[in-house]
């Protein structure tokens, strides 16, 4: 009897193994046969999952949203909660959990979840951990396939999935003096970036979201007591949960507005109508959130760049809202008198030294205020637009004509189906981009139930193509060379 032809294996190389990449492969593995897909993850770090949101080891630093609402599972709403709850991570942290019996959990504790649910096929094989730096993507002669150049050598794949970790923030051109300055801390996520800052230490940091109240938890948790002021263009602090979680309110969805005023007036009317049936706004914008994709579709391009351009701000201090562990932080600092969040925009920058001279201009006044500090944090918040320039990887793609950024400044453009396009306005065959990077095309795509919704998606799409391999020779995971894949 005529043996039959090995089917071929699909080659899957996914560059990042943050939440987004880990999610991809988890996804991937679950649904497919081992035998007939091989998936490398590149992540530098030692470990899958934690990527940069979800690898802090600093104890203040908490999941922005209930333990119950983050899943890897999109379908099982509890499976973050359940596998906390065996894990004995509640009984190190009591403080997580908060007086409405909701669970805020340190981020380290979820990036710990995602490792744990990878373990198993990392062990088999069926995922392979590079851990490297991926350099340099290049697509082989006619499209046939790609190689993934890395510090630990090529890796060669038939798809290639973009899941890259949020990048730096920008320093704004008024702080550019700053750069090299002792007291100024451009990269906010980098380990012990603020062990250097003394208890009495006066801090500006500059922006008022997620990152800057993690700072200003941080510093507090370490023994500050000087001052701190928050200064951003607009001086809105992010939100905190509500007492009682309710239900999402509203429907944006039967009519979607098709311009940005017009889901604005939506918004309002809903939360009008809210007030009136003593729901809570969060959980107007709840509804927002999970019917995001279906608002951003309804409107078009000009619209959406207004979107982003005029409401952005409003819409992000209200659905990322900090943990309420930190939100008693900065309510109790500001009582104490010690914080503060100003409007005003920067206007110049000077190293004195023994301290760091900022000049800025408060909304509404045309007086420019100089103020000396003893040290400035950067949490602008990640630099999307200089993405495809500041990742080298990215950066390759792009002088290659196969990436481009969206047009709204948020990522990488892509097609509907999350494929690349490439500069001749055509979706690149095996190219896929997975997470933040693709909210251009889908809207929302930077809270973790959204993100995990994406990467099954992605998953489902790249597993769709192994109907469309033909037979032949069983086809290794990576080049041989690389010998780091754990």
């Amino acid at each position: 009897m005529k043996a039959l032809p090995l089917a071929r294996r699909l080659r899957v190389a996914i560059i990042g193994g943050g939440f987004s990449g880990a999610a991809v492969a988890w996804h991937l593995a679950r649904a497919n046969r081992p035998e007939r897909l091989s998936i490398s993850v590149i992540e530098p770090r030692p470990a899958l999952g934690g990527g940069l949101a979800y690898s802090s080891e600093e104890p203040s630093h908490r999941v922005n949203v209930p333990a119950v609402r983050m899943s890897m599972a999109p379908d099982d709403s509890q499976h973050f909660a359940r596998w906390l709850a065996g894990s004995g991570e509640l009984e190190r942290d009591p403080d997580a959990l908060w007086k409405n019996g909701d669970v805020f959990p340190r981020r380290r504790v979820f990036g710990r979840y995602v490792a744990e649910h990878l373990a198993p096929w990392l062990a088999s094989g069926a995922i392979r951990h590079v851990e490297a730096q991926a350099s340099q993507v290049v697509r082989e002669t006619k499209g046939a396939g790609w190689t993934v150049q890395t510090s630990a050598g090529p890796v060669e794949a038939d798809i290639v999935v973009l899941a890259a970790t949020h990048p730096l923030p920008a320093i704004p051109a008024a702080l550019a003096s700053l750069a090299e300055a002792p007291g100024f801390i451009a990269d906010p996520y980098a380990s012990s970036a603020l062990a250097g800052i003394g208890p009495g230490a006066s801090v500006l940091i500059i922006g008022s979201g997620l990152t800057s109240a993690d700072m200003v938890a941080e510093l507090d948790r370490r023994g500050h007591r000087g001052r701190i002021l928050a200064l951003s263009r607009r001086g809105l602090r992010s939100r905190g949960h509500p007492d009682v979680r309710g239900e999402p309110f509203g429907d944006f969805a039967s009519s979607p507005a098709t311009s940005a005023l017009g889901l604005l007036r939506n918004i309002r009317a809903t939360l009008a109508s809210a007030r009136k049936a003593n729901v809570n706004w969060q959980s107007v914008f709840d509804q927002l959130r999970l019917q995001g994709p279906l608002l951003w579709a309804a409107l078009a391009p000009p619209e959406r760049a207004r979107l982003v351009r005029q409401l952005r701000v409003f819409w992000d201090v209200h659905r990322f809202r900090i943990a309420p562990q930190v939100a008693c932080v900065l309510d109790r600092r500001q009582i104490a008198g010690t914080f503060d969040t100003i409007a005003a925009r920067l206007v110049a920058s000077n190293d004195e030294g023994e301290s760091l001279a900022i000049s800025f201009q408060r909304r509404g006044q045309t007086r420019i205020e100089t103020a000396s500090f003893d040290a400035v944090i950067n949490t602008t918040g990640p630099a999307h637009g200089q993405a495809l320039q500041s990742n080298p990887a990215l950066r390759s793609l792009t002088e290659a004509g196969l990436i481009g950024g969206d047009a709204y400044g948020l990522g990488i453009e892509t097609s509907l189906d999350s494929r690349a396009i490439g500069s001749d306005g055509k979706p690149v065959a095996g190219l896929f981009v997975a997470g933040p990077l693709a909210r251009g095309t889908f809207g929302e795509l930077m809270g973790l139930p959204e993100v995990a919704r994406h990467a099954r998606m992605v998953a489902a799409e790249i597993a769709g193509l192994l109907d469309t391999l033909p037979s032949g020779g069983a086809v290794g995971a990576n080049a041989g060379s690389v010998a780091l894949a754990r």
